[in-house]
């Protein structure tokens, strides 16, 4: 793996500080596996749930570097972390994704193991229809509901009270009235990344809610990378959805994992996860 315009971390780590083409920073983490080689397989790029940010996955990626000599990119999404971007006009699917072909290509990978957790999840779903030659496989945990007409107009009317709210309260104001509907372990992750986030980059980024990430699970059809879906656990990411998508993807696979109360921190997450994540990327790609 080749690292341009980045900076040294601790040890094995370099800080990606990037640019998008239009003007906005774009913030990831690099943590190259212990003992890594092509032997182990592509890099694998995780992006976060809607309100962490990249902080949320460190011990799952360190989980993956020491168990199966994984190299881990770590992005802050647009909008999340120090990704800022305060204008809700570039918050849509098809940036997110071309964001990522801009860290692989600022960073010299060609193709990667693309993944993440709810909004990270959609994400890595568009890169794949979109940039299919940039996704060697992708991993999904806890995928978004895809919405009906109906369903979509609330989403939008939500993400847009929450926009409000940060506007005038704060950031703890948007996510006050929402954190005791979450999962404990989303909602311990929300709250650990509140601190490092951006005020009016977080209001910007509730616009995502005005775009369509997909219309039916028939678009899914079309992506043909082989795919772990691991299901989430509550109605904004339905486990019942999660099986769906793993049945019309055409290389899909439904973990034997899951989303559950049980699990209260990010350690938990790298701990229940990481195993079956390090298992089908070297399954695919291990030699």
């Amino acid at each position: 793996m080749t690292f341009s315009r980045t900076s040294r971390g601790e040890e094995g780590e370099a800080l990606l500080n990037d640019r998008a083409d239009d003007g906005w920073p774009l913030h990831a983490r690099v943590m190259r596996g212990e003992g890594a080689s092509d032997e182990a397989g592509p890099p694998v790029l995780l992006m976060h749930g809607g309100g962490p940010d990249h902080r949320s996955l460190l011990p799952l990626a360190g989980e993956l570097r020491a168990r199966f000599g994984l190299s881990v990119i770590l992005p802050d999404v647009r909008g999340y972390g120090r990704s800022v971007c305060r204008e809700p006009a570039l918050h849509t699917w098809a940036r997110y994704a071309d964001d990522v072909v801009s860290w692989l290509d600022c960073l010299g990978v060609q193709e990667a193991v693309v993944g993440g957790a709810g909004l990270g999840s959609t994400i890595a779903l568009r890169v794949a229809l979109a940039h299919p030659d940039r996704v060697a496989a992708a991993v999904l945990v806890s995928v978004e509901d895809i919405e009906d007409d109906q369903a979509k107009e609330a989403e939008r009317r939500y993400m847009e009270a929450f926009a409000e709210r940060v506007r005038r309260g704060g950031i703890e104001a948007g996510w006050a009235p929402i954190l005791g509907e979450l999962a404990p372990l989303i909602g311990r992750m929300v709250e650990e990344a509140l601190p490092r986030a951006d005020r009016e980059s977080a209001a910007a980024a509730a616009a995502i809610g005005r775009d369509r990430s997909f219309r039916s699970l028939d678009e899914l059809r079309s992506v043909h990378a082989p795919i772990l879906v691991i299901p989430g656990m509550d109605r904004r990411h339905p486990p019942e959805l999660a099986q769906a998508v793993a049945q019309t993807l055409p290389r899909g696979e439904l973990a034997r994992v899951a989303m559950s109360a049980e699990l209260r921190d990010a350690e938990d997450f790298g701990l229940a996860f990481a195993p079956a994540i390090g298992a089908f990327v070297r399954r695919h790609f291990g030699r």
